[in-house]
């Protein structure tokens, strides 16, 4: 499995649930019908800070969604709201716990 860790700054904070509703609306059915996907999470740390974890089974798979994502911005018309590229984290999982079990890859 591998990994995609995608962290906005300067996001638009009044935007916040105006961006949620649209990453579930549209952008979260356009990952899970990706080829591989196996998660997706979208996280608000506040001050401005979104990141989202995306999980998939190889690493171009995860490469593929970033590209998504960023049509996605794009398309939506949502640079004025992600004023700042993500920083971006990909790789693969080399352990998790699951089920109570501890599993390295």
């Amino acid at each position: 499995m591998h990994a995609t860790i995608r962290r906005y700054e300067g996001v638009d904070q009044n935007r916040t649930d105006e961006l949620t509703k649209k990453v579930g609306e549209s952008l979260a059915p356009k990952l899970s019908a990706l080829p591989g996907f196996a998660g997706y999470y979208l996280i608000e740390a506040g001050n401005g800070v979104m990141s989202s974890i995306g999980l998939f089974e190889t690493l171009e798979q995860a490469d593929v969604s970033t590209q998504v994502a960023a049509t996605w911005v794009r398309d939506e018309k949502l640079e004025s709201a992600f004023p700042n590229a993500p920083r971006i984290t990909s790789g693969k999982v080399i352990a998790h716990q699951k089920n109570g079990a501890y599993v390295v890859a």
